[in-house]
Formats: structure tokens, C-alpha cells, sequence
């Protein structure tokens, strides 16, 4: 008599696809259940933000299509993982529950209360690698610390870690003849209340895998070659903008990374080495998302002020390059990676504000939120983090404008209200003689505000604010960390 395999639950997370998929891979011919659950309680302040839920709206949608194909329907499930998760194993008898390994600090603990619930049922928690090229807690200095700065951490990537081919996806699955019934997604209600603004993203994105894949061929064959140098420049699709399919594991760093070979690559492939360092930091700095990485900060005298910060979340700062970048993040739930750090460094040294407001921010618009690159990039840009920028670095988002965006393409696309503005006016229209303005539609302070603060008077009063550190501070703030 032939012995019945019992079946496994597969638990995605962020791995929504069916490509290069260790954990889909080790199902391996057994009776499978795949599983998405929503556990916005673990997750607490780090769930999902609104862009973020709108594409996975979407993104879901697509991976049940796929799998259903495939003859395994995806449940949909929401709760805390180390209920939900346990009685469901449970209730289809699977004896062990496969799922990729997620590191921000509450999955983490999640997962440890969802391991030890499975155990007492005699059932086991397996994580597979699918997220990342490597996994964070797996290198270390020749002192066996974590790393602090980048380059070395990028060397000793390249040096000790095989990049392995990506792995192809499954052609059939066998699927539970009687599976539990789970929720449907429109219960959820992750699309946002207000239409006109999911139109942007709509007019923007195609989320799901074979939209990925599809991205990702294209940038593969054309722009790849030229991203060294088209990079900084934000009116050109000079970046792959594959971030939110990265994101939510729509594709994986292994598939992005064989895509795009030869020495063209290198400057690409360092970009997707600073988000494994970023995930290096989370995982060995739990504190990342709130709390600066160099204690010296916590004596910092930022000077909160609701006003200021509505006026740069709305694009209304009076800085060109500033509002434009805020523009196409309302509009599109995406940034350009240079305008970002400029919108950044202006939020927290011009204006003053905590850069876990920005943060915040950026995790509720960003369809690319992802918990260890948003805090990373933004106690980078403050000074504060791991290999960060120095304390004195004042981006100037005119000079900024000027270098990256000459034409003002870029502006004039985002901030129609200055396109008639000539290109020496238009990072700069309180500059502009009356003329000049009359003659483009501008009315400063009516169609578009005045600066809501002087550069060269931020610029000073920042670099007097990191001036005031203790001394023993400051010094520890121009050495990475160890």
C-alpha cells in the first residue's frame, strides 16, 4: 500500500512569484497550499503602507491567476502569523510550512512565535533564501563584526558569495482537493478611497511577474548599457526602475542580477549591493527605522513644524527640483534616485525636520517602500547612519537642479505651473526679473510659492545645529562605523 505524502503549506511573503523560487522550488511534488497572509498587527507601524497596499492589491491578483494555473489557488488569509499560520498547517495536516526568509526585526520575531507554535503541533517552520543574493548574517570583517561601510562590504560580497543562476519556475503544481476556504482580496480593501490618485500609479505601473519580467527585459537590452552615465539625469529613463518589483519579490535580486552582464553592469549591480548592505544594517542593527545608528544624534536639536513639513510632503517648498521630485511621488508613488536625496537632505537640514518624518512619508507613497532601504537612505542622507554622508554635505537643490536637470525638462514636466519659465530661470524664479515671470504665467506667492526658507541661512543654521553635537560627538560622527 502506497504511503500519502502529507502536504506542505507554502507561506508567501515577499517572494510574489513563481521564478526563482527556492521555497515553490522545494515543494518538490507534494500536495501544496499556497498561502499569503496580512499580519498588519506584527507588523504594527511598518505595515503596509497606502502605495504599497495598492500595488499589492494588484500583485496578488496576478500571483493567484498564475498559481491557479499551475492547479494550486493561492489563499488569501489575514491575522497574526503565529495563529493563522499554525491552525492552518494544522487543519490540511502539513507536517512543515515553507517560506522565504524576511528580515525586517518584527518578521523576525514573528517568525520565532510562529516556529515555536508549529512545533508544539509537531509541524516545523523551513526559510529559504529567495529576497536577497545573500544572506546578511553570513558576513562579517576579519574581526567577525558586522560591517559599517560599504565598499568592503561589497568586496567581501563579491569574494564569498556565488551568485547562482536563477531557478526556472515550476510547471505544475498538485493542489489540495479540498482546501480551506480564505478571504477575498477585495475585502481587504487595499485600493485607496481616493480614485484619482491611484490613476497615476495606475497610468504608471503593471505590478505582478510577468510585468516585472517584462521591465526587466527592456532595461536589460537598452538602457543597462548606458546607466553609468544617464543615471542622474531624472527627465530620462536612464534607471531601471524595477525597485517596486523588487520590493514585494515580484523579481529576484539573482534574476536581476544575471540579466544584466558584462562590464556595463558594474555600476547596476553596485546599486543592488547598496540594498544588501542596507539589509546587512537592519539585520544587525534592529534599530534602524527609528533611531539613529550614531547616538550622537539623539542629541541633535531638530525643530518640528508641522507647516514646513505639509509644505514639503505637497511639493510647495518653493524649490523647484525639491517640489518636482514630491510631485512625481504623489502622482506616481515613485522618485527618481538623485531627486531623492535632495528631497531628503533638504527635508532635514534646511528645514530641520526629524528624517523619520521623511521616512514616514516615504513608506506610506513609495510603491518601492521597503523597510531596510528607506531607513538606510534616509539616516544616510542625515548623517547619521552606517557609511553616511558627511554632516557638512548641504545638498543645494538649485545648483542640483542646474547639474542634473539643465534643460529644467524634468521640472517643467512635474511643476507645469513653471514650464514656460526659460532654463536659466526655472530651478530659480524668485531670481527672475517681473518680466520674465509675467511673460512665463508665474506669480510667486499665488501660482507658485516663494522659498519657504533662504539656502545660504539653512545652510548655515544646519551646520550650526551638528556644530552644537558634544564635541566627542562630532568627532565620532566623521568615523564609519565599525
Amino acid at each position: 500500500m502506497q504511503r500519502m505524502t502529507a502536504p506542505v503549506l507554502l507561506w508567501f511573503r515577499h517572494d510574489l512569484r513563481l521564478a526563482d523560487n527556492p521555497a515553490l522550488i522545494a515543494v518538490a511534488g507534494r500536495p501544496v497550499l499556497p498561502v499569503f497572509l496580512l499580519d498588519e498587527i506584527s507588523a504594527g507601524p511598518w505595515a503596509p503602507g497606502g502605495a504599497t497596499q495598492w500595488w499589492l492589491h494588484h500583485s496578488l491578483e496576478r500571483l493567484g491567476a498564475s498559481l491557479a494555473a499551475l492547479g494550486a489557488p493561492l489563499l488569501l488569509a489575514r491575522g497574526r502569523a503565529e495563529s493563522t499560520i499554525p491552525a492552518l498547517a494544522a487543519a490540511i495536516g502539513a507536517t512543515e510550512v515553507l517560506a522565504a526568509r524576511r528580515y525586517e526585526p518584527w518578521a523576525r520575531e514573528a517568525d520565532r512565535r510562529t516556529a515555536e507554535a508549529l512545533a508544539s503541533n509537531d509541524s516545523k517552520l523551513r526559510l529559504f533564501s529567495g529576497t536577497l543574493l545573500h544572506e546578511p548574517h553570513r558576513i562579517a570583517t576579519g574581526a567577525g563584526k558586522p560591517y559599517g561601510v560599504f565598499t568592503p562590504f561589497s568586496k567581501a560580497v563579491l569574494a564569498q558569495v556565488e551568485i547562482a543562476a536563477p531557478l526556472p519556475a515550476p510547471t505544475h503544481l498538485q493542489g489540495l482537493a479540498a482546501p480551506p476556504v480564505g478571504d477575498k482580496l477585495a475585502d481587504w480593501r487595499l485600493l485607496p478611497s481616493k480614485p484619482d490618485w491611484a490613476g497615476g500609479l495606475r497610468a504608471t505601473w503593471q505590478p505582478g511577474e510577468v510585468g516585472a519580467a517584462a521591465l526587466l527585459a527592456r532595461f536589460a537590452a537598452g538602457p543597462a548599457a548606458q546607466y553609468g552615465a544617464a543615471r542622474n539625469d531624472p527627465s530620462a529613463p536612464g534607471t531601471s526602475t524595477l525597485s517596486p518589483h523588487l520590493a514585494l519579490g515580484e523579481l529576484s535580486p539573482r534574476q536581476v542580477w544575471h540579466a544584466v552582464p558584462g562590464a556595463a553592469a558594474e555600476p547596476f549591480r553596485r546599486q543592488l549591493l547598496w540594498r544588501e548592505f542596507s539589509y546587512h544594517q537592519l539585520w544587525h542593527r534592529p534599530e534602524l527605522p527609528e533611531s539613529a545608528l550614531r547616538p550622537a544624534y539623539n542629541a541633535f536639536p531638530w525643530a518640528p513644524n508641522p507647516a514646513l513639513l505639509r509644505a514639503w510632503q505637497q511639493g510647495r517648498t518653493g524649490y523647484p527640483l525639491v517640489d518636482a521630485g514630491m510631485r512625481q511621488l504623489w502622482q506616481t508613488g515613485w522618485m527618481h534616485n538623485r531627486v531623492r536625496m535632495v528631497v531628503a537632505s533638504f527635508l532635514v537640514k534646511h528645514l530641520l525636520q526629524p528624517w523619520q518624518d521623511g521616512a514616514n512619508w516615504f513608506w506610506d507613497t513609495l510603491v518601492d517602500a521597503d523597510l531596510a532601504n528607506n531607513s538606510a537612505s534616509w539616516q544616510w542622507v542625515a548623517g547619521c547612519g552606517s557609511d553616511a554622508a558627511p554632516y557638512f554635505r548641504v545638498f543645494n537643490p538649485v545648483l542640483q537642479g542646474e547639474k542634473f536637470d539643465p534643460a529644467g525638462a524634468y521640472v517643467s514636466r512635474w511643476l507645469p505651473e513653471l514650464a514656460r519659465l526659460p532654463a536659466n530661470a526655472i530651478h530659480r524664479p524668485w531670481e527672475a526679473p517681473d518680466l520674465i515671470l509675467r511673460g512665463a504665467g508665474v506669480r510667486l506667492g499665488q501660482t507658485y510659492p516663494a522659498p519657504v526658507v533662504d539656502h545660504a541661512m539653512a545652510r548655515a543654521r544646519a551646520l550650526a545645529a551638528f556644530a552644537a553635537l558634544p564635541k566627542s560627538a562630532a568627532g565620532a560622527l566623521e568615523e564609519p562605523l565599525p
